[in-house]
Formats: C-alpha cells, sequence, structure tokens
C-alpha cells in the first residue's frame, strides 16, 4: 500500500550538518537564553530578511502577543477571520477586540476597500495576515492606516521567503511576525521572529521576552519568557542554508498541480502575484461548481490515506469558545464564510515526489 501522504512534511537538514551545529552547544553548555547560535540565526535572517531590527522568539504566537503588547494597545484591532486560530487568539489575550474584515476573494487576504468603514475612535491598529504566501495589497492599506494615524502590524507567518519587487515581506507595515514552526517552509522546529523598524522596539520586544531583565540586578520592567533556545536556533541556521532549494523543489510540486487541475470547470486555484516572488508554502484549490463539494473531495483522498486540509475552516469568528461575543459573526465576512466551505490546500512540501501529486490530481479529476 502507498505510503501516507499527510498535508505537510517537515523538511531537515542532512543529519550530520544539524550534529556539526549543535558540537558547539555540547562543549559551551549553553542552552538558551540568547546564547552563540541565537546570535547567529538572528544576524543571519537579519541578512536574508533585509531587516535590521529583527527579535526571536521561542513560538510565533508569542511572537505576535509580544508585539501586540510593546506597542500598549488597548481597544479595537481590524484584522481577518480567515486565518489561523493564533492570531485571533492574540489580540484577546492582549486584551484588545478584534473586528473582523473580509476578504479578497482572489487571493483571500484582508480586503483594503472594506477596511476604512470598520475604524472608529476605538480603532487601535490594522493586523492583516498574508494568507498561502500570497501577499496582503500592503500599499493599499498602508495609506489607508496612514489617514487615521494606525499602526499596521501583520501577521506574516505564511510568507517567509516571499519578496515583492526585491523586497521582503520583513519590510511592510510598522512590525512582521514570522513564524518557524516545524510545518513552515522555513523552521526551526519551534520559533518565531518579529521585524520592526527602530531600536527602540526591539528593545521593548527583547525586554517583554526575558522576564524584563537587563542584568543580574536590574528589572526595570515586566516580562515573560519567550526566548528561542540554542538546538531550535541551530535548527534555523542548518535550514537557512537550504531554503532555495526546498522551495525550489516545493515550486515543482505547485507546478505540476497547475499543469493538471488549471481550466478544470469549478476548481480555483491560487493566483500568482504580480511582481513577487513566491514562497509555495500551500496549495489551495477552491471547489467552486465542482462536480463533488469540498468535503467530498477531501473524504476521497482521505480513503485513499491522503490527508488534505480544510485550511481556513472553521473561519476564528466561529469558534466555539467565541460564542455569543459581539463582533463574532460569519455573516459579517462573507466572502471568507464562502471561501472557508470551499478550500481545500493539498499536500505540499518539499519532497513530495511528482508520482505523488499526479496520484492527488487522479483521484480529485476521477
Amino acid at each position: 500500500m502507498p505510503e501516507r501522504i499527510n498535508v505537510t512534511r517537515s523538511s531537515l537538514p542532512p543529519f550530520e550538518e544539524y550534529c556539526a551545529e549543535i558540537r558547539e552547544i555540547w562543549d559551551s553548555h549553553w542552552l538558551t537564553n540568547m546564547g552563540v547560535k541565537h546570535q547567529a540565526l538572528e544576524e543571519a535572517l537579519s541578512r536574508y530578511l533585509g531587516c535590521e531590527y529583527l527579535a526571536l522568539f521561542t513560538n510565533g504566537h508569542l511572537a505576535l502577543e509580544t508585539i501586540l503588547a510593546a506597542f500598549d494597545l488597548h481597544g479595537e484591532i481590524i484584522t481577518t477571520p480567515f486565518t489561523f486560530a493564533s492570531t485571533t487568539h492574540a489580540i484577546v489575550r492582549c486584551g484588545c477586540r478584534p473586528v473582523f474584515c473580509d476578504i479578497e476573494p482572489d487571493n483571500y487576504t484582508l480586503d483594503p476597500d472594506e477596511l476604512e468603514a470598520l475604524i472608529t475612535d476605538k480603532t487601535a491598529a490594522i493586523l492583516p495576515v498574508h494568507v498561502y504566501g500570497n501577499l496582503c495589497d500592503v500599499e493599499a492599506i498602508g495609506a489607508v492606516a496612514k489617514r487615521h494615524g494606525l499602526p499596521v502590524i501583520y501577521d506574516a507567518a505564511h510568507s517567509f521567503g516571499v519578496f515583492k519587487d526585491g523586497v521582503s515581506s520583513a519590510n511592510f507595515g510598522d512590525a512582521a511576525m514570522f513564524s518557524f514552526h516545524a510545518t513552515k517552509v522555513f523552521h526551526s522546529i519551534e520559533g518565531g521572529a518579529v521585524c520592526c523598524r527602530d531600536a527602540e522596539t526591539r528593545q521593548r520586544l527583547c525586554d517583554l521576552k526575558n522576564f524584563g531583565i537587563h542584568g543580574p540586578e536590574d528589572v526595570p520592567f515586566v516580562g515573560g519568557n519567550a526566548k528561542m533556545n540554542e538546538f531550535a536556533a541551530a535548527m534555523g541556521i542548518c535550514n537557512l542554508r537550504h531554503l532555495e532549494a526546498e522551495i525550489a523543489k516545493r515550486r515543482l510540486a505547485a507546478e505540476r498541480y497547475d499543469a493538471q487541475l488549471s481550466g478544470v470547470p469549478g476548481l480555483k486555484l491560487n493566483r500568482a502575484q504580480r511582481g513577487v516572488q513566491a514562497n509555495y508554502a500551500y496549495y489551495p484549490v477552491v471547489f467552486d461548481g465542482y462536480k463533488y463539494s469540498r468535503d467530498e473531495v477531501y473524504d476521497r483522498l482521505a480513503a485513499e490515506d491522503i490527508i488534505a486540509r480544510k485550511y481556513f475552516y472553521p473561519l476564528t469568528n466561529s469558534f466555539a469558545c467565541y460564542a455569543g461575543k459581539p463582533g463574532f459573526d460569519p455573516a459579517d465576512t462573507p466572502v471568507a464564510a464562502y471561501m472557508a466551505d470551499r478550500v481545500l490546500t493539498l499536500p505540499l512540501y518539499a519532497d513530495l515526489s511528482l508520482a505523488d501529486v499526479d496520484r492527488i490530481c487522479k483521484i480529485i479529476l476521477e
């Protein structure tokens, strides 16, 4: 029987390369607290992303919570429900209220045409999400934010390795959060980062992630613990060396899907964005008028031990944990609700064989 195909599979560097990278940790016994590997990864990421001010975190969610805290936000934050749970939960856990904006039907990101009408005197910030590696309309969102004097903080968890006209997604808005979870295009097993615009904000991030400690006898701020450890940083260092090759492999699989599924009535594929260098993080297909529903295709693939994902379903504004709370109604974001009921992300990772892509497409088309 063919091997099970999951929706994603973590990329790993050669075993010997990782062992060599962690040798220094064994020699020094410095396992955490911003050691040599942590510093090296921060420097390497800053160079790759073209972002001078970058802080590493133990995961993307704590990175997002910390940047919201660093901006000292209170009131309402406009965001999208077409996202992972982390985005909405971070807003709520920081004591703010999410206000949900609908999405663009072509790239699934926050619709700037719907944004301005949601801004009130309670609005504290805008938190758009780059989805599947698709970039938000950063120019339009930035123009609205500037008119109203609002910060823009991007959930860029899906967009590591994405560049627009040669500029990394790290450099849009006032800050951008990346997730380095094991399932991402680039990962450090668990991890995350925030890219920001100035040294003061970066220092505030570092204070918040390390108990507010400045020295053995100096604790001027209240903070928590969200530091990346040395073993995770070592994995990040190794994986960054192989990133371009990994993206190239993902591209081959995505192009194979395109070749077989393009032009099929009832299937809507992800559109390439003009001027954008993609990372091929996900392969979403919208089943809209196809001979089988999204759920029927999902079940048929699962019967063949092929695990696709209804991503994002359900919308975060329909989560059970928020039931009955004001503003949590998927009817307020009809485009997002429509897409959530029809989208399926197909398996996509660097080691996915073209033969397996062919088999997945054959099942869908039959």
